[in-house]
């Protein structure tokens, strides 16, 4: 009982300062993000075994581009992004380990797999250089839709495993269960939201359900080679910032592409 009241007030605690600096500015958002990075980093850094500072001195150019929008090379950095996230995803698939012993190997994967990722989560709610803080919002309760509705439907229903070798206790369908309830909360915030049409809602929701369910089955993968359990411990209950996060930001950039790019 102790360990449920640990894990949820801190996950209480997370969700009011998240949900609280998202809707006060655009600066509160992009700073805390830019904090949330710097945790995820310093984690992925000890699964990697890295103790290179190139990767916070790249973030901090992102987050200085992010706030002077001052990165004119967008289409290019998410083609980049996008097909390294995509190359993860391969070795995610292939029954390979993921390569991480080499130095430049561990800051491409730092670059790719966090922080380019976040530059786009930093710019996602902005939609013609307005603030739009509800987007993150919703994609957020996407994402809680279909974390808590795989988990209910994989442990009452799942009896096929969705990728046993990385991630035993996903199941197929869990991943549809998830994927089912997340399009149904989609149909009711674009009903409701006012921002973007019913069919995009579905699409995102779509999108925030498959990659952010692949994203964290990517981190699983990663653990799994470092053989730890958890990527941190800021989070009593939960483990670290990462595990938290993985699914947000490895879904960023594809939902940045469709709604800037194919909306």
């Amino acid at each position: 009982m102790s360990n449920l009241l640990t894990r949820s007030l801190s996950a209480l605690v997370y969700a009011i300062l998240f949900i609280s600096a998202i809707l006060y500015s655009a600066e509160t958002y992009i700073g805390l993000l830019a904090i949330f990075a710097t945790v995820c980093i310093w984690e992925f850094s000890k699964i990697l075994k890295s103790k290179s500072f190139i990767p916070y001195l790249l973030l901090a150019y992102v987050v200085f581009s992010s706030v002077r929008a001052s990165i004119s090379y967008n289409d290019f950095l998410l083609v980049i992004t996008l097909f390294g996230l995509s190359v993860l995803l391969y070795l995610l698939i292939s029954t390979k380990p993921i390569k991480t012993e080499a130095f430049s190997g561990k800051i491409f994967l730092q670059a790719i797999y966090l922080i380019f990722p976040f530059y786009f989560l930093m710019n996602l709610p902005f939609i013609n250089n307005a603030y739009q803080p509800h987007i993150i919002i919703y994609i957020m309760l996407l994402i809680w839709t279909n974390d808590s509705f795989a988990f209910l439907v994989g442990k009452n229903f799942g009896k096929h495993k969705l990728f046993e070798k990385v991630s035993p206790k996903k199941t197929i369908e869990g991943f549809i269960g998830g994927l089912v309830f997340s399009i149904i909360v989609g149909v009711i915030i674009g009903q409701y939201s006012g921002i973007f049409s019913i069919s995009s809602w579905i699409i995102i929701a779509i999108i925030v359900a498959v990659f952010g369910s692949l994203g964290d089955l990517v981190e699983s993968k990663f653990k799994r080679q470092a053989n730890i359990k958890d990527s941190g411990t800021i989070m009593p209950g939960h483990g670290g910032l990462l595990d938290r996060l993985d699914s947000l930001f490895f879904l960023a950039p594809f939902v940045y592409l469709y709604i800037h790019y194919i909306m």
